[in-house]
């Protein structure tokens, strides 16, 4: 069967040569006669693989030696337990700016924990852009400062860094790590779930600054306590080892791209193609978000008629282009275009949307 262009916002697509390795590795990892999914975590060939895999992506992130570099489960969802627990540090309370729905579900997960100071919010312009630094209200008593520097849903993307002085920065990175260079050195702690730009679902990356470790609450579970985990190597418990392996070919995937700096290139190039369409089509399609916000990983859309959605989605299926339909809370259609989405399909996505837009408008 032919493979189709996947513009899933993840389970995302992944480069084919990376699941063609894969394939040709699943019942022999390496000469070893066993699946990678039968290997211990504690066996040198894996040890192996999860060196290489954190040595690569300490290269490509260009991460300081002052940072660690996790490997956990649970998703970005269980970060968002996980960033409170392990840097309240005795403080009662965190900022968090909202813009969307990953911001309010970071929100909501941490005021279990601490007060939430929500410092900033887009939600009156319904989450179409992101609010300016020099409206936002943060507290000099607070822990850390969280915020979600690309919305998947709402194709919301901050084309900024804050500024946060001393208060350590917090970023949900889930949509766009490694989609471009970016100065880690400005963070506190980053983390990402890994089906969008790293690897399968299940494997959770996790940059820590040093001096936010051994700060965790007395409570927070062990396999959430970033101390404990780093001091172990990210093997405190089993961790998904298949998805942490295939994480490590698609970082050796990108370093032989290029790396980032090709692939903010590629990346930017894709989005600027689509928005073009977009913006040309006289009105049949539109962007609801900001222009200066608009995210190159996630381009939600709307036709002017939604009568036409379903018809749209059948005819993009047909001729292999899949998963455009947009969140559930939202609607309308999105295209997700990560770093193993490859330009071809974002031009076939184009070449349709302007003749599906020449015959039905």
């Amino acid at each position: 069967m032919t493979r189709v262009f996947n513009f899933g916002a993840g389970p995302a697509t992944l480069p084919q040569e990376v699941l063609e390795q894969v394939q040709a590795e699943l019942t022999d990892l390496h000469g070893t006669g066993i699946s990678v999914t039968e290997m211990s975590h504690r066996d040198k060939g894996f040890m192996a693989i999860a060196q290489q895999a954190e040595a690569d992506l300490r290269e490509l992130m260009a991460i300081p030696s002052s940072y660690k570099t996790l490997f956990l489960q649970g998703g970005a969802q269980g970060q968002f337990a996980a960033v409170p627990l392990n840097l309240l540090d005795g403080k009662a309370n965190a900022d968090y700016i909202n813009t969307g729905h990953w911001s309010k579900r970071a929100i909501s997960e941490g005021g279990r924990y601490c007060k939430v100071n929500v410092a900033a919010s887009s939600e009156a312009s319904g989450f179409t852009t992101v609010p300016p630094q020099d409206q936002w209200i943060l507290s000099p008593s607070a822990a850390y400062v969280h915020y979600t520097p690309n919305e998947t849903i709402g194709g919301v993307e901050f084309p900024w860094i804050p500024e946060t002085g001393d208060i350590p920065l917090v970023a949900d990175m889930s949509s766009t790590i490694l989609s471009r260079r970016v100065d880690v050195r400005r963070f506190g702690v980053i983390y990402a779930g890994a089906q969008k730009n790293i690897g399968p679902a299940g494997l959770t990356v996790v940059i820590v600054r040093d001096d936010l470790l051994g700060r965790a609450r007395s409570e927070v579970p062990s396999v959430l306590n970033y101390k404990l985990q780093a001091e172990q190597g990210s093997m405190f418990n089993t961790p998904p080892t298949f998805a942490w392996y295939v994480a490590g070919l698609v970082l050796d995937w990108i370093k032989r791209k290029g790396g980032l700096t090709a692939m903010a290139e590629i990346n930017k190039r894709k989005a600027d193609k689509l928005y073009a369409c977009i913006d040309a089509s006289g009105g049949f399609y539109h962007s609801p978000v900001d222009p200066d916000c608009r995210s190159w990983m996630n381009v939600p859309f709307t036709l002017a008629d939604g009568r036409l959605d379903s018809i749209f989605l059948e005819q993009a299926a047909a001729v292999g282009l899949v998963q455009l339909k947009g969140h559930r809370s939202v609607g309308g259609m999105r295209a997700s275009m990560y770093n193993a989405m490859p330009e071809e399909g974002v031009d076939t996505l184009v070449q349709f949307m302007q003749q599906f837009s020449q015959k039905k408008g």
